[in-house]
């Protein structure tokens, strides 16, 4: 079982204080392990100190508009592999089916194709399994840390060390490591950009006094999400672990 799954996992995890709390936490699980080379592991640093000291509303909406707001980052592997046909439904069940092999559950109110979710996953099985696993979906992992790296987002480090972790396991079993190939996923950026810009323009967005799309703050609530996601599944031993 390897922690740095789990390090990992709550990187990708909606911002909230306890995880705030918890960053200087992260970066000793995941240095202590030192499953990720020194590069990758100073890659990581920027946004484990981004979490740790940030403006929590700011963290939050940038999230936001990152994961939630763009299909091209969803953090749901399948919707860049099925998009919305009906493969993806197959897909769901036969990876919920996976969990249950290892005597996990989904408890969370998460489909299951959700990453910090699958990393979490990860993280509670043997770790040469995880490597193999996590190296499966190798192309999406690249592609996701292609699109972050353009916005220069910090983000791009965790699918960085991702692929890495996939690419180690062929490396310590003496394999050769060829790089993933090229392929056209379901979502593209430039036409989810075009898309997104149509229905800014066909919708009218006012704020006024009272107006209840707008928090105490002054912050919309469609950038500050008010619902902290908690991803968690039931370990093999019963109890119940956190992202």
């Amino acid at each position: 079982m390897a922690k740095t799954f789990k390090a990992l996992s709550a990187l990708l995890a909606y911002p909230t204080a306890e995880l705030q709390a918890a960053a200087a936490e992260l970066r000793q699980v995941i240095a202590a392990e030192a499953l990720l080379t020194d590069l990758d592991q100073a890659a990581l640093a920027p946004l484990i100190e981004e979490i740790g000291s940030g403006d929590l509303y700011d963290l939050q909406e940038r999230y936001t508009l990152l994961f939630d707001r763009s299909r091209a980052l969803s953090l749901h592997l399948f919707e860049h592999v099925h998009g919305d046909s009906r493969d993806r439904g197959q897909a769901m069940v036969d990876l919920a089916g996976l969990y249950e092999r290892y005597g996990c559950h989904v408890v969370a109110n998460e489909l299951p194709d959700f990453l910090p979710l699958f990393l979490e996953f990860l993280s509670v099985i043997p770790e040469a399994d995880a490597r193999a696993f996590v190296a499966e979906p190798e192309h999406v992992l690249r592609e996701l840390e292609d699109r972050l790296g353009r916005r220069r987002s910090p983000y791009a480090a965790v699918f960085r060390a991702l692929v890495a972790l996939g690419r180690g396991r062929a490396a310590a079993a003496g394999e050769p490591v060829s790089a993933a190939p090229d392929v056209v996923l379901a979502v593209d950026e430039v036409e989810e950009l075009a898309d997104l810009d149509a229905e800014w323009e066909e919708t009218a967005v006012t704020f006024g006094p009272g107006d209840p799309a707008v928090d105490a703050c002054g912050r919309t609530r469609l950038m500050t999400r008010l619902r902290a996601a908690r991803r968690s599944v039931v370990h093999p031993d019963g109890d119940e672990g956190r992202a």
